[in-house]
């Protein structure tokens, strides 16, 4: 990878980038058009055609494509090349209904590597660092993304993957570890395990970690680094786009990540209407590849609710940034009437002196209501306390809470270590009103 080229592509003037975009927007779209019979179909459908696309905002007559489109052409169906020339796949678990299977060819995989690289270089990683990779190998995409992105950039790379923390410890002691790739929630699991065993941050070389695939707040991040001395970025991606790779914040930026445009066109769209909304409003993050062979997608509702901002970054990037995810439409509680997103709850915990970073939201209905109740760790001095102190910090979470998002809710304080840890993603709710 020629990270010249790639600084300069990221530091185009708009009108050259979008220059990029559209060319190989009308490519994807005239390709996707001709190969996938179910694209056609919606097109079609949709009354457009591949040559009405002459401009970036044509990119709005095109339909969306959802996770229900993925699952409806099982297992195969959107590929645009033939499987005799793809050389991997990847799948979700599966646990809604249908995994949706993503496929790449031999250029997919080398784009993957590409993005990731960059990725990782805009956080600072370089040739000399010895990478940690904690995230899942597998049939998930976020391991061997992070593996081949890493291995690209030039970095050595120790593809540890999830589990056996006490072992992760000591070969973060002995190996030099100086960048930790894993979920901000197993992030903190390390940092446990750490004290459990007698090792703090200044006896390890950690220097920064890239966390995501799951949100997590501002108040966790910062947590995040201080309990393991580090510096904490934010990165971004799905499978249905790519995998990891598609975003990534820099040091300079407290604001947002920088989406990688000239391969992830992204959009904005009100979750409701559906409309396009402008740069500095949230709503669903809706993202179009522009360079995938196997697998692209057009206009993927991804479900994660972000805002872009246009504004040049401090570092001199001219790339689109998107903000944090701060939930999802899908993972969106409604407690009678009221929409409650568990990074919501997670900030408020966060900002209460005592309360560990470990949580679990519990939703009940009793009779025709809806019930909330948080389960909350807190730190081994405070559970020991005198009842007064826990039933005076028991309310403030309550009044917190209610303050913030206006629900009543229950509060139940408990030892250190209680919540069921993850060596991945963290189950942060418990819906029994599916069940």
């Amino acid at each position: 990878m020629n990270l010249m080229q790639v600084e300069e592509v990221e530091r185009l003037p708009r009108t050259g980038l979008e220059s990029i975009q559209l060319r190989r927007l009308q490519r994807l779209v005239a390709r996707v058009y001709d190969r996938v019979r179910p694209y056609r179909e919606k097109m079609d459908q949709a009354g457009v055609k591949p040559d009405d696309i002459q401009s970036l905002g044509d990119l709005s007559k095109l339909p969306f494509t959802t996770k229900d489109d993925l699952r409806d052409n099982y297992p195969f169906g959107l590929f645009t090349v033939p499987m005799e020339d793809v050389v991997r796949v990847h799948a979700s678990s599966g646990t809604t209904g249908k995994p949706t299977v993503v496929g790449y060819t031999a250029a997919d995989i080398s784009t993957w590597a590409d993005v990731m690289a960059r990725c990782l270089a805009m956080g600072g990683v370089s040739e000399g660092d010895m990478v940690h990779n904690a995230y899942g190998y597998g049939l998930f995409t976020g391991g061997l993304g992070a593996h081949y992105g890493a291995e690209r950039l030039g970095a050595t790379v120790i593809p540890v993957s999830g589990g056996n923390t006490k072992r992760q410890i000591t070969i973060m002691r002995d190996f030099g570890s100086s960048v930790l790739l894993s979920t901000p929630s197993y992030a903190l699991n390390l940092a446990e395990a750490m004290i459990d065993a007698g090792v703090t941050p200044d006896q390890l070389k950690l220097r920064v970690g890239i966390h995501g695939a799951e949100p997590w707040s501002r108040n966790m991040r910062d947590e995040v680094e201080k309990k393991l001395g580090i510096r904490a970025l934010d990165i971004y991606g799905l499978s249905e786009v790519i995998g990891p790779g598609v975003a990534m914040q820099c040091p300079e930026s407290e604001h947002g990540m920088h989406i990688l445009e000239d391969h992830f066109f992204p959009e904005i769209v009100d979750p409701d209407t559906f409309e396009p909304l402008p740069p500095g409003q949230p709503g669903e993050l809706v993202f179009t590849t522009l360079t995938k062979e196997a697998f692209p997608i057009i206009r993927y509702r991804t479900k994660d609710i972000s805002t872009l901002y246009t504004e040049q970054c401090a570092c001199g990037r001219t790339l689109v940034r998107m903000e944090k995810v701060t939930g999802r439409t899908d993972d969106m509680l409604i407690i009678r009437g009221v929409n409650v997103f568990p990074s919501q709850v997670e900030h408020v915990l966060m900002g209460i002196e005592g309360v560990e970073p470990h949580y679990q939201i519990e939703v009940n209905r009793e009779g025709s209501l809806d019930t909330m109740s948080v389960l909350v760790e807190v730190s081994d001095n405070v559970f020991h306390d005198e009842v007064k102190v826990l039933e005076g910090l028991t309310r403030t979470i309550q009044a917190e809470i209610k303050d913030l998002l206006g629900v009543t809710c229950s509060v139940k304080l408990v030892e250190p270590r209680t919540i069921q840890r993850s060596e991945g993603k963290a189950q942060r709710v418990i819906d029994n009103r599916k069940m």
